[in-house]
């Protein structure tokens, strides 16, 4: 299920006190010449909107950390309570797996709108490496593209390294939820503390992926702004 289409999800932060009007251009045009012409005009380069994007990237994973780690919780707190009714049981885990999967969602819709403007940026950025008279300067600005684009392709293979953590992790908890929809009895419970083992490292893993992932982005926006 797609994320819903809002100011926050779409105008960089500094342009979300304009939303109404910015938000009807952003639907018009989608990452079009319209919608980045009409964020420059209000001051907000593609570059700006990469930044912007890439800190809505980190912050979705934070937060998707954060979920997984409440999920897991409430999973271990279904097997370590035997005298809670199992229909109980069932709709904690059946909760914590759609939370989960609604934050996964959220990364991923991040990680493709980093994705959209970076290569619209990159496009633009090589194309006008032909506009330049002097040599020196178009050598220096090449130079600057070629480093940007290896930085940012650390950035999203990163992402993306995190990204694909949460598919195991997500396809476990739906075993699970699955498992004890279809077997509500005490042996349901038992053979589901077995595979806890397993999904907590596999959510360990996902969550030092993600670390990983936000603190490659700290480095690029950081990159970004001091070269700004």
């Amino acid at each position: 299920m797609s994320s819903p289409v809002t100011v926050s999800s779409i105008l960089p932060s500094g342009a979300r006190r304009l939303g109404p009007l910015l938000l009807s251009v952003a639907l018009l045009g989608g990452c079009s010449s319209l919608y980045y012409d009409t964020m420059e005009k209000f001051g907000y380069e593609k570059r700006d909107i990469l930044v912007d994007r890439v800190e809505d990237a980190r912050d979705s994973q934070n937060d998707a950390q954060e979920t997984f780690r409440s999920s897991l919780e409430r999973f271990q707190s279904v097997v370590d309570t035997p005298d809670t009714e199992l229909t109980e049981r069932y709709a904690e885990i059946s909760d914590a797996y759609e939370d989960s999967q609604s934050s996964a969602d959220e990364v991923r819709d991040r990680i493709e709108k980093v994705e959209d403007v970076a290569e619209d940026l990159f496009d633009e950025w090589e194309d006008e490496l032909d506009k330049y008279e002097s040599a020196s300067l178009r050598r220096s600005s090449e130079q600057q593209l070629d480093e940007t684009r290896a930085q940012y392709g650390q950035l999203i293979r990163r992402m993306h390294a995190a990204e694909e953590r949460m598919d195991p992790v997500l396809q476990a908890f739906q075993d699970q939820v699955l498992y004890l929809k279809h077997n509500l009895n005490a042996q349901a419970i038992g053979a589901l503390e077995n595979e806890l083992v397993d999904i907590r490292q596999d959510v360990d893993e996902l969550i030092r992926n993600m670390e990983q992932s936000v603190a490659e982005s700290e480095a690029f926006i950081r990159r970004f702004r001091e070269g700004g």
